[in-house]
């Protein structure tokens, strides 16, 4: 059974930091591309983070570049998140992506999402 199961949210105040794991389980881990995306309240989901393969290249939003550090070993992303300001307050999910272009398959996976919440 595909699982992926985020950890490491809770409560903190502007400026410190958090770091977030996702375990994954039930597919090939190294065939997807890993990324993270938080949802804050009255808001879309949007891409935060995201990484390719294992040791492969990366992508951040604006919004977190200089901030945040996604990294993957062979069985989970963790997303570092350092100074931490209100407006990343948000549930953070967990996503495993592949495309196989050749099959016409896209294979999409979630986690059930953490909470950050930060606050002073």
């Amino acid at each position: 059974q595909v699982q992926l199961v985020e950890s490491g949210g809770g409560l903190v105040q502007p400026g410190e930091s958090l770091r977030l794991s996702c375990a994954a389980s039930g597919f090939v881990f190294s065939r997807y591309v890993m990324s993270w995306y938080r949802q804050a309240p009255g808001k879309e989901r949007e891409l935060v983070a995201a990484i390719t393969s294992v040791g492969g290249s990366t992508n951040y939003a604006d919004s977190v570049k200089g901030r945040f550090t996604i990294s993957r070993d062979k069985k989970t992303v963790d997303l570092q998140m350092n100074s931490l300001k209100p407006e990343d307050t948000a549930v953070y999910f967990c996503n495993a992506n592949r495309k196989d272009v050749l099959a016409g398959i896209e294979y999409d996976y979630w986690g059930q999402g953490t909470q950050v919440t930060v606050s002073s």
